[in-house]
């Protein structure tokens, strides 16, 4: 299994494949990140075309054990970032 990409990486990918700098690059990602944040947090989804949907789904309150005591206790109820993959792209992979 090879390294996983890093940020200076994809970015100097993501230029090559723009035909531009990397500062350019750089901001396209953070704008994509930011509009995906954003939207996510407010209880949306977002399709990334040839990734992936993501999408926050509410957990309920529910009962959880301290593994260091056993203790049960309850934990608040709280929101869940899940990201779904393209069809297209684990066919791509395994292909």
């Amino acid at each position: 299994m090879t390294k996983p990409m890093t940020k200076t990486q994809l970015l100097a990918a993501l230029a090559d494949a723009m035909g531009s700098d990397k500062k350019t690059a750089g901001a396209a990602l953070d704008a994509i990140a930011a509009v995906v944040a954003r939207e996510v947090a407010a209880g949306g989804a977002v399709t990334l075309p040839g990734l992936g949907k993501v999408v926050c789904r509410a957990r309920p309150e529910r009962l959880v054990r301290n593994p260091a005591t056993g203790e049960q206790v309850t934990k608040a109820a709280d929101k869940q970032v899940k990201f779904a993959i393209a069809k297209s792209l684990k066919d791509s992979v395994n292909a």
